[in-house]
Order: structure tokens, then C-alpha cells, then sequence
């Protein structure tokens, strides 16, 4: 029972920081903040998390788990094309507004070097791995008849959490439409035509949506 208990307690921390984090950004929240939320004790809060970094982490490995799981079940599928397959992973991060939600909150940490260089190896290593297994099939099946699959990855992982991020290169609405149409006519070009008119309308709602205004009228 005081297992049951201590996973409770574990997930009540989780939510409230995720949705305070959300609400005033994770540089604005403080251990106090979530205590005060959760009416629980400082003890209570370091029996399960070190740190407000402690917590981060947990829901950003958390994220990750959910995109690995999608990512594994899409693979197992039989009844779709691996571009569809890749389309989808790719709408499953910018239609998700809790996901948005956990991006925009810590978005001013960027400007932190260690931040930056942590998130900058994910884009580069970690990330193109789920792409890649997704073009690799998309070559077999001929869906996705890219000559540069290993580049194709990278440059999916890089720019889109780089260069289309509003936080690197502020832009406007219709800035991010060309933007994305840009990044398409140049996937197209070897072989990844994985932005359909669909995908990048849904690209640029999502993106807006870590903009501070479009983010804050997003959630209300």
C-alpha cells in the first residue's frame, strides 16, 4: 500500500509541475510553488525529486517514452505507408498541446549554454535515430525514394526543433508557412516528401503556439 501511495504522490508532483510549468514557465515556478499547489511538505517533494531540474527531466523522459511507444507501434503496422507513418509521428508532437505546453515552458532555457548543448546533441544523435528507422522503411516500400536517408534524418531532427523554432528565428504566421514550405521543397528534392499541405498547416498552428502570445491565447 505505501508503494500505491508513493506512486501517487509521485505523479500528483509531475502534474502539478507540468501544469505550472505551462501557466508561468519553468524558470518562473518555483519548489514552492508546486508544494503550495500539492499542500505537501518539502520532505514529502524530496522523498521522489531531488530538484526542479530532477523534475524537468522526469517529464521530458517521460515525453520521450510516449514518442519511443508511438514510434514502436507505427513500425508493427501493416496497413500504412512508412511516409504516412512518418507524417504521423511528426503531427503527433505538434497537434499534442500538453506537449507544446512542456516545450514552450522551458524554452527561455536555451539561452543557458548546458541547456542548449544537452537539447543539440538529442537533435543530432538521439532524434534522427526514430526518423531514420521510419525512412529506412519508406525506402523499401518505395514511399519515401530518398538516395540520402542518414541526411534525410538529421535533417529532419535538426531543423525542425532548430530552425523552425520561433524562439531561434522569430517569425510570423505567414513567415512560418514559407518557412515550412521551404524545408518541404528541399525533402522533396531528395526523396522525403513528407510535408503534404496537411502536415504543413498542422506544422504551423503547432509552431505558433510557442510563441508567448499564441501560446498563452492557446491555453486559456
Amino acid at each position: 500500500m505505501a508503494h500505491v501511495h508513493s506512486d501517487g504522490t509521485e505523479r500528483r508532483i509531475l502534474n502539478s509541475a507540468r501544469r505550472l510549468f505551462a501557466e508561468k514557465g519553468y524558470e518562473k515556478t518555483s519548489v514552492q510553488d508546486i508544494l503550495n499547489d500539492l499542500h505537501l511538505s518539502k520532505g514529502g517533494l524530496y522523498h521522489h525529486f531531488t530538484s526542479k531540474e530532477a523534475i524537468l527531466d522526469r517529464l521530458n523522459a517521460d515525453e520521450w517514452a510516449v514518442t519511443a511507444r508511438l514510434l514502436d507501434a507505427l513500425i508493427r503496422r501493416t496497413d500504412m505507408s512508412a511516409l504516412e507513418k512518418l507524417r504521423t509521428l511528426i503531427i503527433s508532437a505538434v497537434d499534442d498541446p500538453e506537449h507544446l505546453d512542456l516545450v514552450r515552458s522551458q524554452l527561455a532555457l536555451l539561452k543557458d549554454p548546458a541547456f542548449f548543448t544537452a537539447n543539440m546533441r538529442f537533435w543530432s544523435a538521439k532524434l534522427p535515430e526514430s526518423f531514420r528507422s521510419l525512412i529506412d522503411m519508406g525506402v523499401q516500400d518505395g514511399s519515401i525514394p530518398t538516395p540520402y536517408p542518414e541526411e534525410a534524418a538529421q535533417l529532419l531532427a535538426l531543423l525542425c526543433n532548430y530552425w523552425l523554432m520561433p524562439c531561434f528565428y522569430p517569425t510570423g504566421r505567414d513567415g512560418m508557412e514559407h518557412r515550412i514550405r521551404c524545408l518541404a521543397a528541399m525533402l522533396d528534392a531528395i526523396g522525403v516528401p513528407v510535408f503534404d499541405e496537411a502536415l504543413a498547416s498542422r506544422a504551423v498552428k503547432g509552431l505558433m503556439a510557442l510563441m508567448p502570445d499564441e501560446g498563452q491565447s492557446a491555453s486559456a
